[in-house]
């Protein structure tokens, strides 16, 4: 009887050991399961990619937007940046975008007039005087309307960022008027409108990707570029360009672009928060822009350029010389547009 009884314990003991450790066992896949579903798991992600480098106040304006998204939404949209051209240049990002495989990019307005033409009117030169009234524009009610008709090519434009004035470099001689252009390699984008217009201003420009066009100056390929002082410094063109002219021939924003299937995806809330983001990322990185530009166009002296400052009169002569072809132009981009434009410019001064 004893025996019997002690083997009846022995049982009963162990029986309840394997359920306590059954329940310690399921209690733990349990917060493991969770933890993970917490994790990577449930997150949307970003990829959101730029060509220029690292140095640039664009990508810190993208590092500033991926700061808030993530805080914002405590994590649940996650925003890996590439910069560089990791991911393509901008014609081929935006294509991503459209096709869904990439989430964001902030590319100028020059190649998106590819998608959509009206965009060609922030390519016509010498439009906006300054920076701030470009502020005003884009900002305001035409500026707004442009970004809304990118919705038609599977994109969504969330702000206007700043890549600033463009200005001409070249390794040839300096350039303070009009006639100084005639005969200089000039590498552009892929746009007719800037072609157009170097071509009014005498010059033979060369279309080139940004990524080839370091070497193409160091070869002699081309005898110059025209971007802002702070891609001019931060790209080291100095090492391979003598001269630099504050032209101020155009001035180009960068458009802050989402892939309109990955932001339909997102709640009305999470929508809020990257509009936000991208707005308040982009003031941030204009105020970076323009405090670089200051200072890189003094970098770019120490470093041994020659800089030549184009007097009113010149800057005159060359409105003049390109005029004829923002006339042919008005149609091409939609005359409605350019008109609309304008007028926001003047009440904007």
């Amino acid at each position: 009887m004893k025996k019997l009884f002690g083997l009846m314990c022995a049982v009963l003991l162990i029986t309840v050991l394997a359920a306590c450790g059954n329940g310690e066992s399921d209690s733990s896949n349990g917060d493991s399961s969770e933890s993970a579903s917490e994790g990577s798991g449930d997150a949307k992600v970003i990829k959101a990619g730029i060509g220029l480098n690292d140095d640039h106040p664009q990508y810190k304006g993208l590092l500033k937007f991926k700061e808030i998204v993530e805080k914002e939404t405590d994590g649940a949209i996650k925003v890996e940046t590439y910069h560089s051209g990791q991911l393509g240049d901008d014609r081929s990002m935006t294509e991503a975008l459209q096709l869904g495989t990439q989430e964001v990019t902030i590319p100028s307005t020059a190649p998106l007039a590819n998608f959509v033409p009206e965009f060609s009117v922030f390519d016509i030169p010498f439009l906006f005087p300054n920076e701030e009234v470009a502020d005003k524009v884009l900002d305001g009610e035409v500026g707004q309307e442009l970004l809304g008709k990118l919705e038609e090519q599977n994109l969504v434009g969330l702000a206007y960022w700043e890549n600033g004035f463009r200005d001409l470099t070249n390794s040839e001689r300096a350039v303070a008027s009009v006639e100084d252009f005639e005969g200089l390699k000039i590498r552009t984008m892929e746009n007719d409108l800037h072609l157009d217009a170097f071509k009014a201003l005498g010059a033979n420009p060369t279309p080139m990707a940004f990524t080839e066009l370091f070497t193409a100056m160091q070869q002699g390929t081309v005898d110059g570029q025209e971007n802002p002082y702070a891609t001019i410094y931060l790209q080291k063109f100095y090492e391979v360009q003598k001269h630099v002219s504050n032209t101020h021939h155009i001035y180009s924003p960068f458009v802050f672009l989402m892939s309109k299937s990955f932001y339909d995806g997102l709640s009305e809330d999470q929508q809020k928060i990257v509009k936000d983001a991208a707005v308040e990322a982009g003031k941030y990185e204009r105020k970076l822009n323009r405090e670089a530009n200051e200072k890189y166009l003094e970098q770019l002296q120490e470093e041994g350029m020659e800089y030549t400052e184009i007097t009113d009169e010149a800057r005159q002569e060359m409105k003049d010389a390109v005029a004829p072809v923002i006339e042919e132009y008005k149609s091409k981009i939609g005359e409605e547009t350019v008109d609309k434009v304008y007028k926001a410019i003047e009440e904007a001064k």
